[in-house]
């Protein structure tokens, strides 16, 4: 594919760096002069200084011939104007592939009005609401791990770290069946530096983070044996009451979930934000005590008057003295969403030294989340990272239907649909190998999902996940996209 990124900050860097590897032809726009001439400096592809609203620097940059425009600039209503001149003066039969990224709330309501695209815009990318969904997945597993999801089945795959003493530290994994009954597979390990895809003579050690693919109800009793126990979170802190502090409270303190893609509703003459279905499996409303704690006066009064039910701290979360007269050290879990990566790593970090069981902290990178957790915080939350997963599922080939990265970046997991005309349909799993390596976790046929085994045969309507290599895209699809034949 021709890809055309405007923005060469962390995430359009990350993203490029990304495609690059899988061998896709891109080039970036960036108005900034430094950040270009870093760009240039550290990614093979054309980099040019110039604004991305400049007519001249989309047609020097190839969008006549690209297959996608991804503007991911600083500014909502610039990554919308960008595509919108794309889609009036570049828009042509088969369609240039448009994805902006915005945070204003206003703009996804009017993107999921109806039907009809806004500016041409094909897909917009919400960074807040990926975070706060990633969250909400890990509060709801007990905060041990980090989780994801899949579409329609009750698997997941968690991650967790290997305790020492524990039942799995020195466990072969040809073992793993002796030991732990429910229907599960590990999936990956990452050791230091290294990230395996594990064979039956695989040993866990103490250390090694551990990514597991089993029923999401089922997770917890299997994390126990890698050292997280399980306990009921029921007093949640929330550093920094912003908006994705405000949409974890939105969601936690909600009693109904929504239907699967019910975004938002009227509710009292007001837009109401809901994106979270799978809190009618939380624990019930009147269980939960929520906490948030926000240094800026003005919001604490909005926050105030929109969550009545929760306890709003107009304080420094840095103040030690702040921290000691209000006790912090009672809550189950404490979540840090502030602007500062720094100052939400620092203080998950020394407020479970004070006797927080769990924390949750929101970086803005995969560095800072490796070293975060080195420093203990159970679940960290690498925003750029969760944005950049996202647009890599819109960019994929027709059948790959969303994209995880996870380790160190080196792989990925997607989620694809397998249609009738298909290279892969009717094939069996023996004969499906990728260079890099590569495994098939998941098979959800007729509304039942099930891990495959040796006899297992590709059909269509098949929604798969597999994990695999960085690098192997362009092998994956000429498997699954119907345009490529073998």
């Amino acid at each position: 594919m021709r890809i055309v990124i405007v923005g060469a900050g962390m995430v359009g860097t990350q993203l490029a760096k990304h495609l690059i590897q899988e061998k896709h032809d891109v080039s970036i726009i960036e108005a900034n002069e430094e950040r270009a001439r870093h760009a240039s400096n550290r990614i093979d592809c054309m980099v040019i200084h110039d604004e991305g609203n400049s007519l001249k620097a989309l047609e020097d940059a190839g969008i006549a011939r690209a297959d996608a425009l991804v503007s991911v600039t600083d500014s909502d209503e610039v990554n919308m104007i960008i595509c919108g001149l794309a889609a009036s003066r570049y828009g042509r039969e088969g369609g240039l592939l448009k994805i902006a990224r915005v945070r204003n709330d206003d703009y996804m309501h009017l993107s999921r009005s109806g039907d009809k695209q806004v500016l041409g815009i094909d897909h917009f990318i919400h960074p807040n609401m990926e975070a706060a969904r990633s969250v909400i997945k890990a509060i709801e597993h007990g905060a041990v791990g980090d989780i994801i999801s899949f579409s329609n089945t009750h698997y997941e795959l968690g991650s967790i770290d290997v305790a020492a003493g524990s039942a799995f530290d020195g466990l072969a994994l040809k073992d793993y069946r002796a030991l732990v009954r429910p229907e599960s597979l590990v999936t990956l390990v990452e050791r230091g530096e290294e990230v395996l895809l594990p064979s039956g003579a695989t040993i866990l050690a103490k250390g090694d983070r551990v990514h597991i693919l089993a029923n999401g109800n089922d997770l917890p009793g299997i994390f126990a044996f890698a050292g997280g126990a399980e306990k009921p979170i029921r007093k949640i802190g929330i550093v920094g009451g912003g908006k994705i502090g405000a949409l974890l409270a939105e969601g936690l303190l909600r009693k109904d979930g929504l239907p699967d893609g019910a975004e938002y509703l009227e509710r009292q003459g007001e837009k109401q934000h809901f994106p979270f279905p799978l809190l009618k499996m939380l624990l019930p409303k009147s269980s939960r005590r929520l906490v948030i704690i926000e240094q800026d006066y003005r919001l604490c009064k909005d926050l105030a008057a929109r969550f009545p039910e929760a306890l709003i701290l107009n304080e420094d979360i840095s103040d030690e003295s702040f921290v000691n007269e209000e006790q912090l050290d009672d809550l189950d879990c404490l979540v840090t969403t502030t602007n500062n990566q720094e100052l939400n790593i620092i203080t998950a970090v020394y407020l479970k030294s004070r006797g927080i069981e769990r924390s949750i902290a929101m970086v803005s990178g995969s560095g800072y989340a490796a070293m975060a957790r080195l420093l203990g915080v159970d679940v960290v939350v690498p925003m750029k990272s969760v944005v950049v997963n996202s647009i890599i599922s819109h960019l994929m080939g027709s059948g790959v239907k969303e994209v995880h990265r996870i380790g160190d970046g080196s792989v990925d997991i997607m989620e694809v649909e397998i249609a009738g005309d298909a290279p892969v349909t009717n094939m069996p799993i023996s004969q499906f190998k990728l260079s890099a390596g590569g495994l098939l976790m998941l098979v959800n046929r007729g509304g039942g999902s099930f891990i495959p085994r040796g006899d297992y045969v590709f059909s269509e309507g098949d929604h798969i996940v597999l994990i695999a290599k960085t690098g192997s895209q362009a092998e994956i699809e000429k498997y699954f996209d119907k345009k490529e034949p073998l």
